[in-house]
């Protein structure tokens, strides 16, 4: 009697199940490598503090400390339409697809198979008579994973899927930072233009001042051709100010998912430069390396190339495979089903590359020589965090320091200009020393305006280095799930 279609593949799971019990994984089983690190950041400025716990959630949306519900609007419009996250994303489900493809090669494959056929012998061994035959059956073959080269191919795919949601992440991190730091270059250009403008109304003042002394007799032409020269070196410096405004803009659209020039009318008003808290807890530095996407990214790809090392080397032992199937043959289509017409076969094939020159014992010397680049990746990226986080510190702390000594330099400069400009009217200085001291005003005015804004943009930098920028973590679909 022949054995009905469920018992055969019941015998081809059973079999398969017995001989994957208890067989072995080759190659390395994979290790989070220990990297030396310093248990606080060597910077001694008192910016960061260590101590404090960090909040992970205030870490992720870390723009909201600088107070700007338009900025904070921007990195929303960022993270639901920008074209480089949109394909991070795509990656990702790129990524999880291929898991799928490695995970599907451990399970059996059923083809199911139909034909019809006319069929006429000889008429020297069969009489010439011709035959229709039709038949129908399923086919199943199981390579068996006896040495877990394909299990060490999921483990691989898995590891490349969760370096694509790191990458994603870093995207996120880099497209935060980004409009963020538009967005300061935006409001540091309207700040200088703002400033500019005021100089050119003070110098103009000044130039009317001089042209009235001068129709006087007590100001000589050279005062009056100074003051006009003051006052058009000032009125020079605002197309190029109005061009990096327009390009700062354009940027910011672009950043958006927005066509240049489509955020103009919405950024027209003036506003001022975001203003920024001193001291930030940024924690200590293994607390930014696990926040770190980039660092996330390159130990999953070491842990991705230490699987690929034993899927090569499962290439050096035999392949076993289970393979059964079921037809039925008939000579009329009615009668396809009938009993009687049945037919199997079960087999459990063994194949051994026995001879290939070397090519299995080279290919995994390249996925080991793979991995020691893998893990020499790994260790770079860490310390070029850490390099970046302390110089980021480092910069935020220094700039701060540098702006107080520009708003006392500012305060004296404005009441420096205002003394010289008086002493002049009285007759008492030379219109040079109102022209100096003007021309100082401005200098510092500009210099605090520039400083003001690298304060807020070295803040931007440093949330970057700690890894802040990612509170929302690809959903089942590789989307970004939206914040609240």
């Amino acid at each position: 009697m022949l054995l009905p279609t469920n018992k055969i593949f019941t015998i081809i799971m059973t079999v398969g199940s017995f001989l994957l019990t208890g067989c072995a994984t080759v190659g390395p089983d994979y290790i989070r490598p220990e990297i030396p690190m310093p248990q606080k950041w060597s910077d001694k400025s008192s910016v960061s503090t260590p101590a404090e716990p960090r909040d992970s959630r205030a870490l992720a949306t870390w723009w909201a400390t600088l107070n700007d519900p338009k900025l904070s609007e921007l990195i929303d419009h960022a993270v639901n339409n920008n074209p480089d996250l949109k394909k991070a994303q795509a990656a990702v489900r790129e990524a999880r697809a291929l898991r799928g493809v490695s995970a599907a090669d451990q399970y059996p494959s059923l083809d199911a198979t139909a034909s019809a056929s006319r069929l006429r012998s000889s008429e020297a061994t069969g009489g010439g008579k011709a035959q229709n035959v039709y038949s129908a059956g399923l086919d199943a073959t199981w390579e068996l994973d006896i040495f877990g080269g394909k299990r060490r191919a999921v483990e691989a795919a898995q590891a490349d899927l969760e370096a694509s949601e790191a990458d994603l992440n870093g995207v996120l991190v880099s497209l935060a930072g980004e409009v963020a730091l538009n967005y300061v270059d935006l409001r540091s250009y309207q700040a200088k233009l703002t400033i500019a403008e005021a100089n050119c109304d003070a110098q103009a003042e000044t130039y009317q001042i001089a042209e009235w002394r001068h129709e006087a007799g007590l100001a000589t032409q050279l005062d009056l051709e100074q003051a006009k020269m003051s006052l058009e070196q000032t009125r020079a410096q605002i197309p190029t100010l109005e061009a990096g405004l327009a390009a700062a803009k354009n940027r910011l659209s672009v950043l958006v998912g927005k066509h240049p020039g489509a955020l103009d009318a919405e950024l027209a008003e003036t506003k001022p430069i975001p203003t920024v808290q001193f001291t930030i807890a940024v924690g200590i530095p293994a607390d930014a390396l696990r926040s770190r996407p980039d660092v996330q990214k390159a130990e999953r790809q070491l842990a991705a190339q230490t699987a690929r090392i034993g899927v090569a080397t499962a290439d050096l032992y035999p392949k076993l495979s289970l393979t059964g199937s079921i037809g039925l043959e008939a000579l009329s289509p009615g009668k396809v089903f009938s009993a009687g017409n049945e037919s199997y076969g079960l087999s459990l094939p063994i194949s051994w590359n026995i001879f290939d020159a070397g090519r299995v014992r080279q290919n995994i010397k390249v996925q080991n020589t793979l991995q020691e680049q893998a893990l020499a990746h790994y260790e770079a990226t860490i310390l070029s965090a850490l390099e970046e986080v302390e110089n980021a510190l480092i910069a935020y702390a220094k700039e701060q320091t540098r702006l107080q000594s520009l708003a006392a330099a500012e305060q004296a400069a404005q009441q420096a200009f205002e003394l010289a400009k008086t002493r002049y009217i009285s007759g008492l200085t030379d219109f040079q020393v109102v022209l100096d001291s003007q021309r100082s005003l401005l200098t510092v005015q500009e210099l605090r305006a520039i400083s003001e804004a690298q304060v807020a943009a070295d803040l931007i930098r440093l949330y970057k280095a700690v890894g802040g920028g990612w509170a929302s973590l690809p959903g089942s679909d590789g989307q970004v799930q939206k914040r609240t």
